[in-house]
């Protein structure tokens, strides 16, 4: 069966996930899962060999909650999910992979055959995760058109179908946007600037280890230790079970307290119970240094960006946690405006998802060799979200020093390079480690692969010139090359990755997975 000419547009969320198309139209659609609802838990029941990914996997979680894979994005990068599931250590790759199939039938049921989508991701995904993103596609049967951040994807969305834009697409005057993007897992700012068709982003920050999903934990912690405090040291979280009901009633009652100033919260676990009121204030207060890790990111990227708050004109909110009343309030205390929720949080990624989607299409297009050229919908021009170099050693002191080749917030497409020299009479090899992130000894950074060199001629003198060149794509994949200026050498480089997993390793998976569809 031919495939469909459709692409689809996916935010691969850390608790929700959503799909979108463009319709006859070119106006982006939310496609409605096989549930008949827009948005997907980003939740997997793995039983033996099958797999059930979504609403009914979260039902199954508090009575089976050592057969559910949940946040597998926030381990995304990792060699393995941070648990075993059903007795099975998984890669996080594989656990992506059944929700991305799950997303691409329950679509296929609206548009026929897809094998074409965009994936969106955290702007502060790092390279690995990002790699680990596209493996999960291809296993789930799905050709990356491209990985845009979730951000730019909800500025895209809001620029066409807010109004700020004109009937041809173009801002009606230049906007300089703050995307405060706050989901279930993952958290992100970055600011933009949309200049008629053009949007690029100036700066980019976040933490991929905080969202909604923290906040629960706090309610989740506070229920808990009530109900150990009025029942003798008897406590829930020590049970899986009781644990999952506990941090489900947390969430419930988060979303409680963005409507209301008070709610009552009941819980029972073994025949023990307790009623506990909470009120927004209490939760506000107790959550304020998670909050306040989101105000230390925005003054950062307003920093790196050269920005004053004044130089602001739009506050645009994202993903389902953004509509806590606390985020809001602290948004406008500190920007002096109001913020601008004039699309669904959940929906808006997926839909810039598939305008971009559509761009990417309507390039591939065939024009005869006489037709005019077509001006380009939009372009979409983003930064990287992390130091991109090299773990070398200083001459003189021998110490480890992070040689860095791409700064963050470079704007992308971008290639640069550097110059080492080889140390030691004789050498065989070079071997360049590649790291992002870091301070300037390269503690705490990430090790993104190492690349080698060899054949190098015998007896060579020490001081050889090695040019290292870093190639960063749009979407955050690198790609490395070495050369040797005075051999009149080069060569492109793979990676020997630090993580996630190989062409060897993806194939095999491929292979179990294509085996339990049978």
């Amino acid at each position: 069966m031919p495939k469909s000419t459709i692409p689809i547009g996916i935010d691969l969320g850390t608790t929700f996930s959503v799909v979108a198309y463009l319709d006859s139209t070119g106006r982006p659609c939310t496609i409605t899962n096989a549930e008949g609802d827009l948005i997907t838990p980003s939740v997997v029941l793995l039983d033996g060999a099958s797999s059930v990914v979504g609403k009914e996997a979260v039902k199954a979680a508090g009575m089976e909650p050592e057969k559910i894979a949940d946040f597998a994005k926030r381990d995304m990068g990792s060699m393995f999910y941070s648990k075993k599931v059903g007795g099975e250590q998984l890669p996080p790759e594989v656990i992506q992979s059944l929700i991305l199939e799950k997303l691409r039938k329950d679509a296929e049921l609206k548009l026929g055959p897809i094998d074409r989508a965009v994936v969106t991701v955290p702007a502060f995904f790092n390279e690995p995760r990002r790699k680990a993103t596209q493996d999960a596609a291809q296993l789930a049967g799905l050709q990356i058109l491209d990985i845009i951040n979730e951000p730019t994807a909800a500025a895209i969305a809001f620029g066409y179908q807010v109004g700020f834009l004109d009937e041809k697409g173009q801002a009606r005057q230049k906007e300089t946007i703050l995307v405060y993007d706050l989901g279930g897992g993952t958290f992100d700012v970055t600011v933009m600037v949309i200049d008629g068709t053009d949007f690029t982003a100036l700066a980019t920050g976040g933490d991929v280890f905080l969202g909604g999903v923290d906040w629960d934990r706090r309610l989740a912690e506070h229920i808990g230790n009530k109900f150990r405090d009025k029942h003798h040291g008897f406590d829930p979280r020590q049970d899986a079970s009781g644990n999952q009901r506990l941090l489900k009633e947390a969430e419930d009652t988060k979303r409680a307290l963005s409507a209301r100033e008070q709610v009552t919260v009941s819980f029972e676990h073994v025949g023990q119970g307790i009623r506990l009121p909470i009120t927004r204030v209490e939760f506000e207060e107790m959550t304020a240094d998670l909050l306040e890790r989101t105000r230390f990111t925005i003054k950062s990227v307003l920093k790196e960006a050269k920005l004053q708050w004044t130089d602001i004109t739009r506050l645009l909110l994202v993903g389902g946690s953004s509509r806590m009343p606390m985020v809001q309030r602290m948004l406008e205390e500190e920007s002096g405006l109001k913020v601008d929720r004039s699309l669904s949080p959940d929906e808006a990624v997926a839909h810039g998802a598939a305008l971009y989607a559509g761009l990417l299409i309507a390039r591939e297009e065939v024009q005869p060799d006489d037709a005019p050229a077509k001006k380009p919908a939009m372009t979409v021009k983003n930064v990287s979200s992390h130091d991109l170099g090299v773990l070398s050693k200083d001459p003189a002191t021998g110490r480890s020093m992070n040689s860095i080749i791409i700064p963050r917030n470079t704007v992308l497409p971008v290639t640069k390079g550097k110059r080492f020299r080889t140390a030691k009479q004789g050498q065989k090899t070079v071997v360049i480690n590649v790291i992002e992130g870091g301070d300037s000894a390269g503690r705490n950074s990430t090790p993104i692969g190492r690349c080698t060199i060899h054949g190098l001629p015998p007896d060579l003198a020490p001081g050889m010139i090695v040019e290292v060149f870093f190639t960063y794509s749009e979407n955050g994949r690198l790609k490395v090359e070495g050369r040797l200026p005075e051999l009149k050498r080069k060569a492109m480089l793979s990676i020997e990755r630090a993580s996630g997993m190989n062409d060897d390793k993806l194939n095999e998976w491929g292979e179990k997975l294509k085996a339990s569809r049978q």
